[in-house]
């Protein structure tokens, strides 16, 4: 049985199981408990290590009501290697830490015969965006199946119809991560942030364009656009930057998580 293997464990998240859950029992402590979940479509998430962009993931994860979702749809850019289009992972199973998920083949088959940009490339399913996801995933998802989609050279509107599609079948969840500005003083990087900020919570496509910047942010523009075709909203969670874990203010990489619903 093939896997699709760990590359970041012990480095972006811890390799234990109980570490994992030690972050995010810390992470759900530090703000005040919340009994009714939300019923969200997909969720934009950071994927730097757990000290730094941990706390904003958890932070809307922890809110999401996963009751019904039998498929998680994971969509990050790659980092690593150069790929054309984008790529589905076609493996079985996905490790964790915290044990397998299995991956919906079927599914993920589907989406290569559906869509001539998707395709299957091994070496980008080695990419941190996406797997750093995935604690996160098993930890309030529970055995719940997986696609895996690492995009790299491609226009954002080749995207849409993949999210709006997966998004339009309630037993779907999507997962668009990306980090915001890298490597700027704090003072620049929340001036930048601030537009990719308000671009999310408004929903307003143009403002995307007009400062803001992320590594992600072409799954950003898809997810947006689906949302908007399928009369969705975006609910802003939380945002920080790595000054909150670093106290250095000389250069930082914002995070920010949101909801769909």
């Amino acid at each position: 049985m093939n896997s699709r293997n760990m590359s970041v464990a012990g480095t972006f998240y811890p390799l234990a199981c109980s570490e994992i859950k030690r972050y995010i029992k810390t992470f759900s402590e530090a703000v005040e408990p919340r009994t009714q979940k939300i019923n969200a479509r997909a969720i934009i998430s950071p994927h730097a290590g757990y000290v730094y962009s941990g706390f904003t993931a958890n932070s809307a994860y922890r809110l999401i009501n996963t009751k019904n979702i039998k498929r998680v749809i994971v969509i990050g850019p790659s980092h690593r290697v150069y790929i054309s289009g984008a790529s589905v992972a076609l493996y079985d199973n996905y490790r964790s830490p915290c044990g397998e998920l299995k991956i919906d083949g079927e599914y993920s088959k589907a989406l290569t015969q559906q869509y001539d940009v998707l395709d299957f490339d091994p070496s980008a399913h080695a990419e941190h965006s996406t797997e750093t996801q995935i604690p996160f995933v098993k930890h309030y998802f529970g055995e719940i199946e997986l696609v895996e989609i690492v995009y790299g050279d491609i226009d954002y509107v080749q995207l849409i119809p993949i999210i709006q599609d997966a998004m339009a079948d309630e037993e779907n969840f999507v997962v668009i991560s990306t980090d915001l500005s890298h490597f700027y003083t704090l003072e620049d990087a929340n001036k930048l942030d601030s537009i990719c900020l308000k671009a999310v919570e408004q929903m307003d496509l143009p403002e995307l364009s007009s400062g803001c910047e992320a590594c992600g942010m072409t799954g950003v523009k898809a997810m947006l656009h689906a949302a908007k075709n399928l009369g969705l909203q975006s609910q802003l969670i939380d945002y920080r930057t790595s000054y909150a874990a670093s106290s250095d203010a000389s250069s930082v990489v914002g995070y920010m998580s949101a909801l769909i619903v």
